[in-house]
Formats: C-alpha cells, structure tokens, sequence
C-alpha cells in the first residue's frame, strides 16, 4: 500500500512541476494527449485508443480534447465506413505547439530526473510498463 500512495505523491509532484508547460497555454495533461498523438505516423488516434493508452475513460478523453478542438490543436475526424468511430487528429498548428512544448517537458524532465537516476529508475519503468 505504501509504495502505491507513494507513486500516487509522485504523480501529483510530478504534474506540478510540468506547470511550467502553460506557457505555451496546456496543462500536463493535455501534453500527455498531444504527445500520443504525435508518437502516431498519421498524427491520429482512435478516442478509444486515446482513452486505452491514457487509463482514462472515453467520455474522459472526449472532455479533455473538447478545448484542444476549440483552439485548433486537434481536430476531430470521422471514419469513411463507421460512423461510430471518430478520431482525434493532431493539427498543424498543434504539432508546432507540441514540439514548443515538448522543448520545456524535456527541461522538465531533466531537472526531475538525471541521467544517473534513469539508469536505476529501470527496473521501476519495467513494472509500471509492463
């Protein structure tokens, strides 16, 4: 139990230090939904998928993306046969805001984590990812 509350302290420490990515108007966790995005070769995923890979639920990722529509980060795009399926596209001027942004989450992660420490850190990112 201790070490899950622990990791829940280090996620909220963590989130707090990513502040420094509001100036470029996004929160972590917006920089978290851009950065699946960008990882993708079309710069879309499924809002499924989005919501598989984040551990948060659909209507979840719907609410998160809903600002990110309306400043024209991501777009939303509908399946050619199903359209049940919609998909969260990352926009131009998202992707320029993304590589801004992920200039200071580098800096960010940087300052939280050294070299050094990553190197032991390992056998922790193993059990978290899988």
């Amino acid at each position: 139990m201790k070490l899950l509350l622990n990791l829940a302290k280090a996620q909220v420490i963590i989130s707090r230090k990513f502040d420094r990515l509001s100036t470029h108007g996004i929160g972590f966790s917006d920089f978290a939904l851009l950065y699946l995005l960008y990882q993708t070769p079309a710069g879309k995923l499924r809002r499924i998928d989005l919501a598989e890979q984040t551990g948060l639920t659909a209507s979840a990722v719907t609410r998160m993306l809903a600002p990110l529509e309306k400043i024209g980060l991501v777009a939303r795009e509908s399946h050619a046969r199903d359209a049940r399926v919609t998909y969260a596209v990352l926009t131009e001027t998202g992707k320029t805001l993304f590589e801004d942004a992920l200039v200071t989450a580098n800096a960010t992660a940087r300052d939280i984590i050294s070299n050094d420490n990553a190197k032991s850190l390992k056998p922790l990112t193993d059990i978290l990812v899988g």
